[in-house]
């Protein structure tokens, strides 16, 4: 197998966008833009030909990853028109593939960071003769997730919507978002109107009688679709839980990009990267948080699990815990900011303006 399909920002796959001026999937996961992990794991795996399926923020992935060739590539872009839905968006491409009708093509999402053996996935395809293979996941609560149960043999019995009830979890097996499809399979979805893998296709090769097999793979898994998860995939990337050759470095407790001043003093820990041209100042903690290009922060400030944007400054003694900061905004000094806020680009927080702690 030499080719995949990439789906990326449509619907389905949509990346939910951070408060930075950056689109979410140019945004640096580790150091580089979080696709760029994607692409080198598939061409890690042996895929040559990749086919970009592309709709929310199509314009921002050709200027950058051009012909692919610096990946070992070739890259190729079809934008969608109108959002056609997973299914759809796999239909829409298939005019730029050059695989023959009983040979395999690797599927996968933009929103997704796996440390998936694709190789194995490929193998299990072709040794159970399946007409569909996907990557299934066990999660531990499942509830959020639709079910795809199998039999002993791992092939998929049944596609289940998400479980309202305890009686209605029977598996904690999920689509993890990565799939090996027969060419033809892809020609028989129908052409130029949404269609769901999730909901139509797979529900309907199971009806007619189509062989799909499942892959259980409890390697590292991660959903990118909120911020903290994002931040969270990053710090994973660099501390080497989550498995990618394009990390620019060797994994550890800080990744350190070219440009960046860190005091002497300041402490960098849980995975946390600091961006080409950003400031750490003396005494300042940040664990398993990402500092992109040109912010600064300043001395005896503490971030956790954080996001700080571009350009943005953190002022002396802040305490920030699982914020997203936005591009160019100012954080005053002796502010405290923790869980789920959210400061937007180029806004202004004065000195002392927000605590959360108690007066005890």
């Amino acid at each position: 197998m030499t080719e995949a399909i990439l789906l990326v920002g449509g619907k389905g796959t949509r990346l939910r966008p951070l408060t930075v001026h950056t689109p979410k999937p140019m945004v640096p996961a580790a150091g580089v833009p979080f696709l760029t992990h994607q692409l080198a794991r598939a061409r890690a795996a042996g895929v040559e030909h990749i086919v970009l399926a592309t709709s929310y923020l199509a314009e921002v992935f050709e200027p950058h990853f051009g012909d692919g060739s610096s990946l070992g590539l070739h890259l190729e872009y079809v934008t969608e028109v109108e959002p056609l839905g997973t299914g759809g968006a796999i239909r829409n491409v298939a005019s730029r593939l050059h695989s023959g009708p009983d040979e395999p093509v690797l599927i996968f999402n933009g929103d997704i960071l796996t440390g998936l053996d694709i190789p194995a996935l490929v193998e299990t395809h072709a040794t159970s003769g399946a007409d569909v293979s996907l990557h299934l996941t066990r999660v531990e609560d499942p509830r959020a997730f639709g079910l795809v149960p199998t039999d002993a043999s791992g092939r998929v019995t049944a596609f289940l919507e998400k479980p309202q009830t305890p009686e209605e979890i029977v598996t904690d097996q999920i689509n993890a978002g990565a799939y090996v499809f027969n060419r033809s399979v892809i020609d028989a979805i129908p052409a130029d109107r949404p269609v769901s893998v999730e909901r139509e296709t797979f529900p309907g090769l199971l009806a007619a009688g189509a062989h799909l097999q499942g892959m259980v793979d409890s390697t590292y898994w991660l959903d990118l679709g909120t911020p903290q998860a994002f931040v969270r995939g990053s710090a994973d990337l660099v501390l080497g839980r989550a498995p990618s050759p394009a990390v620019p470095g060797r994994c550890g407790e800080r990744l350190v990009l070219e440009g960046a001043r860190v005091a002497a003093d300041a402490k960098l820990t849980g995975g946390t990267v600091i961006g080409p041209g950003a400031v750490v100042g003396e005494g300042a903690r940040i664990h398993g948080s990402t500092v992109l290009d040109g912010a600064v922060v300043e001395s005896g400030a503490q971030i956790q699990d954080s996001l700080i944007g571009a350009r943005s400054r953190i002022g002396a003694r802040t305490v920030l815990a699982g914020a997203v900061i936005g591009d160019g905004a100012v954080v005053g000094p002796e502010n405290e900011l923790r869980e789920g806020v959210r400061v937007w680009c180029d806004a202004r927080i004065p000195e002392r303006a927000i605590r959360f702690s108690s007066d005890e």
